[in-house]
């Protein structure tokens, strides 16, 4: 049995590892003006309208995440993570065969049954405590190691930045997503919303750095995005020198 004072180090960490990505993306974004970054973004007035919308529903969502985050304890908020960051893993286990990566498939699949059986559905993350890596991968990196262009830019409501190759694979993670599958509506419904509501709380620190960062909100946040998915889809490497100014 982990310890207490183990067991709250790890929720933790938990919840630090869930803020990295968010992190990387606008430290990526630092960046940008230092370095020419094709923005790909024909649909500019589409977008900030589509943006405007967004600011718009948050001013009803963002007042609910921070309740959440401020009244639920910190074990609680790890577990709804672990749960639903355990329903991830076995998808990513899927898109890392795709991408020709059969040792960080092995480790994925690894996690969600060791999570499922001994984490209790995926509540308590005993496969980090084991020493096994956890791997982040949707179908639109998927589509990026194919080669696929990732086009257009698009600020869509809800679901917020998108290429248009991550829009397609956007469309293929819900498909797989187990939670949409569910036939009982109302508990479809409330996982859903509990996942989002969870995820837009993690993204409450993010919202300081931009707001105090950003002279121009929207294009801070494409250009993070941007910069993000494409070092995402190299796995973190650094693109050659003779690609260094364009984009993939």
């Amino acid at each position: 049995m982990i310890g207490k004072g183990v067991f709250v180090k790890q929720q933790i960490a938990q919840r630090l590892r869930r803020f990295v990505p968010v992190a990387s993306a606008l430290a990526l974004c630092c960046v940008a003006s230092a370095q020419a970054v094709e923005t790909q973004d024909p649909f500019e007035g589409f977008n900030r309208a589509m943006f405007s919308v967004n600011e718009g529903i948050d001013t009803v969502v963002k007042p609910v995440a921070k309740g959440y985050d401020e009244a639920a304890p910190l074990p609680v908020k790890a577990a709804v993570g672990n749960f639903f960051g355990n329903l991830y893993d076995a998808w990513t286990a899927v898109n890392d065969l795709l991408q020709g990566k059969p040792s960080d498939a092995a480790s994925d699949a690894g996690r969600f049954l060791v999570n499922t059986v001994v984490g209790i559905g995926g509540v308590f993350d005993v496969a980090s405590e084991m020493g096994m890596t956890k791997h982040s991968e949707d179908f639109g990196q998927t589509l990026g190691t194919w080669g696929v262009g990732e086009g257009p830019y698009f600020y869509w409501p809800i679901i917020g930045p998108r290429t248009t190759r991550d829009t397609f694979g956007w469309a293929v993670d819900s498909w797989a997503d187990p939670v949409w599958d569910l036939s009982d509506v109302p508990v479809r419904n409330t996982l859903v919303g509990v996942r989002f509501i969870d995820m837009r709380a993690s993204l409450l620190p993010a919202d300081r750095v931009v707001e105090e960062a950003a002279f121009d909100k929207y294009s801070y946040i494409r250009n993070a995005y941007l910069q993000y998915r494409r070092s995402q889809i190299r796995d973190g490497a650094p693109l050659p020198a003779d690609d260094a100014d364009s984009a993939e």
